[in-house]
């Protein structure tokens, strides 16, 4: 995407790029870019810190390697609940610590990663009987023999994904060496600004942050604002009740604070013309999600994303963001988060759409604008297809030449369509 991106009040931006405003209408080569990426800071016991990109499978089958633990431990359920909807998490460990340590001999052995997790290593080295002058090498994390290897001298043996060895000399044998002096460290305000600071060149649905400090929070809600209105990159941010952003870019979730990643990686998994009104809560934290209707009513309005029980199942009661200051230009619809999904993935949608194939490229007279007329009409088409959007014709898009020479001026006119909520009904008895 270009450098340019964002809102605008005149047409004097600078830098090139697709700037989109979004209002309401006053009432008396495209394809859909893909959904389902999470980007999320987290303290953890194992794990490179900084960012890395984990698939939904990759979770599933290298979760021990990767952070420490396996696929089902209790240390994994947050993780789970992110990718029981999430197709991916940009995961950023904000923690570090210090690495556990052991020696057996000249032979130094240190955990891969800082953490507390480092000190559940154990190495244990044994004449090997197939081959005279040669040592087997083995790690244990917990019980589990988690790579093996043979060597005669310590400078032969080769790093591991949990140990990495040093030293020179001859090997000693060892019944089992448990490394120690790992330690966790706790996350600072800092490693949040740090997380945000790489959160900004990636490219994410979603972004989560489930704690409980109110300056974090702000600084989180801060930054959605600045991407959203000043960079032009669409994403929604979740946080747990925090109604007071009152912006159509945060869902503050009113529930139990377990639910913010299952809520986050179900965002994040919605398609553009998917609501997540009335759907069943599928992960694994049993809360008490009952109120009164008073306090429902009293939330909604709020803008508190809710959640309510019914035959035993937990369902989310309305999907909605915590936008509440209505107006004229921007009306009710933007509380809607599948109207902002759909919104948000025409803004990212034609933004890539002109950085690929236009910006630059293509010359800004009458058949250049017809020509791309045509590609984000055939884009809406596809919205159509899908029932994102509804009654889009030809005539609702014009394109026209700009201030300078190298503007181009887009307005359209868009109905998304949201999902059913409300039953009215009228039964007259003869």
């Amino acid at each position: 995407m270009a450098l340019g991106g964002g809102t605008f009040l005149v047409q004097n931006k600078v830098l090139p790029g697709a700037y989109i405003n979004f209002v309401s209408r006053p009432r008396a080569m495209g394809s859909l870019g893909e959904r389902g990426v999470v980007c999320v800071g987290m303290e953890l016991d194992w794990g490179a810190e900084g960012m890395k990109t984990v698939e939904a499978a990759d979770f599933r089958t290298d979760s021990k390697m990767l952070f420490g633990y396996d696929y089902l431990s209790d240390e994994m359920k947050d993780m789970r609940e992110l990718f029981l909807h999430a197709e991916k998490v940009r995961l950023y460990r904000l923690n570090g610590g210090e690495k556990a340590k052991a020696t057996a001999g000249n032979l130094t052995m240190t955990a891969k990663y800082a953490g507390t997790r480092g000190n559940d290593i154990c190495v244990a080295i044994a004449t090997c009987v197939d081959a005279e002058g040669y040592f087997d090498v083995e790690t244990y994390l917990d019980t589990e023999m988690v790579d093996t290897q043979t060597a005669a001298n310590i400078e032969e043996l080769e790093d591991n994904e949990y140990v990495t060895f040093s030293g020179t000399g001859a090997l000693t044998a060892a019944a089992g060496v448990y490394l120690t002096g790992g330690t966790t460290a706790a996350a600072t305000g800092g490693s949040y600004t740090d997380f945000l600071a790489a959160a900004e060149a990636e490219d994410f649905n979603v972004l989560v942050y489930n704690g409980s400090d109110e300056t974090t929070k702000k600084l989180f809600v801060n930054f959605t604002k600045r991407m959203r209105e000043e960079e032009g990159v669409k994403f929604v941010t979740v946080l747990h009740d925090y109604a007071e952003a009152d912006h159509e870019g945060v869902i503050s979730v009113g529930a139990a604070k377990e639910l913010v990643y299952w809520t986050a990686g179900a965002t994040a998994g919605a398609e553009v013309n998917e609501s997540l009104t009335n759907v069943v809560y599928d992960g694994e934290y049993e809360v008490d999600v009952k109120l009164k209707k008073s306090e429902y009513i009293k939330g909604i309005q709020a803008g508190q994303f809710l959640f309510y029980e019914e035959d035993g199942q937990m369902r989310v009661l309305r999907d909605i963001n915590s936008f509440t200051s209505f107006e004229t230009a921007k009306n009710s619809d933007f509380s809607s988060n599948r109207v902002v999904r759909v919104l948000d993935s025409i803004a990212n949608d034609v933004a890539n759409i002109f950085s690929k194939y236009y910006l630059g490229k293509q010359t800004n007279n009458t058949n250049g604008r017809n020509l791309l007329k045509a590609e984000i009409l055939a884009y809406h088409e596809q919205l159509m297809k899908i029932e994102a959007i509804e009654n889009f014709t030809a005539d609702d898009i014009t394109v026209e030449k700009g201030v300078e020479k190298q503007d181009v001026v887009v307005y359209e006119n868009v109905q998304p369509v949201d999902a059913m909520e409300k039953l009215y009904m009228k039964v007259e008895v003869v």
